[in-house]
């Protein structure tokens, strides 16, 4: 670890203190036991060992079972590898995005697969279209939502399998797809028409539609969605916003290098 990073006092926040604990190991040439880590950053053992304890369990961190020590996880290597390869994504999506929004009138998400849920890496909000309770950094699931089906759809069988094996594939309510078979069955009509719906199976009236955006070599990169109620998005006006949803989607595609 950089010289001057260890924090000096134990009053600091507790972010900053979890901060504190992945920049040591993630600096740190070997692995690292709860007293060491504890000594380097000048905090209470106890406060270090609940931390450290949050963290595994989070998969932030390892811990080695015979050793009892820790190191950098490959959670947090894996989140850092997206965001780089995000950042371009982000600049070339935005203005479409806002764009989106202002043609539907509806909050618009733009979303990454990562461990088998769509994390949303960018919100435009709705002036005037009601609150939406999400915000980037949230994991979506990819059984419920539309930007998590559009995800799913376009992988290959094989990466299909082996991110949903690994999904919750939690039941919100009656509508929700809750089996892999079920959802397979789902998806194929999502490759067929382009675009996928959430119609109230993740939260009771709302209905939302979402798209993939590809790379140019076709491989998958990210989703985007409109994000509405029932009344803002009526069954009869699904296949227009769906080809609206999908035009965007392709005009980001277009620009996103393999």
């Amino acid at each position: 670890m950089p010289k001057g990073n260890a924090p000096a006092k134990n009053n600091i926040p507790a972010v900053s203190r979890t901060l504190a604990v992945l920049e040591l190991l993630a600096y740190s040439r070997k692995a690292l036991n709860v007293s060491e880590v504890s000594r380097a950053l000048k905090l209470p053992k106890s406060s270090t060992f609940r931390m450290l304890t949050a963290l595994e369990g989070e998969r932030c961190i390892q811990k080695d079972a015979r050793s009892g020590r820790y190191r950098f996880g490959f959670r947090l290597v894996g989140l850092s590898r997206v965001a780089v390869e995000n950042l371009q994504i982000l600049e070339v999506a935005r203005p479409l995005l806002i764009s989106l929004m202002l043609g539907t009138g509806m909050a618009v998400h733009l979303a990454v697969l990562e461990n088998s849920q769509a994390i949303i890496i960018e919100k435009i909000e709705a002036p005037g279209a009601g609150i939406v309770g999400t915000w980037p950094g949230r994991a979506m699931d990819v059984n419920s939502t539309a930007a998590g089906k559009a995800l799913v759809a376009f992988l290959s069988p094989e990466e299909f399998d082996r991110q949903v094996k690994s999904a919750a594939f939690v039941k919100h309510n009656q509508r929700t797809i809750s089996s892999k078979a079920k959802l397979k069955e789902h998806l194929a009509r999502v490759r067929e028409v382009g675009y996928a719906v959430d119609d109230e199976e993740d939260e009771v009236g709302s209905r939302c539609i979402g798209a993939p955006i590809l790379n140019r070599a076709g491989k998958l990169v990210a989703a985007i969605s409109i994000v509405g109620t029932v009344d803002l998005i009526p069954r009869e006006e699904i296949r227009r916003l769906g080809a609206v949803v999908k035009r965007c989607a392709a005009s980001i595609s277009a620009s996103v290098e393999a």
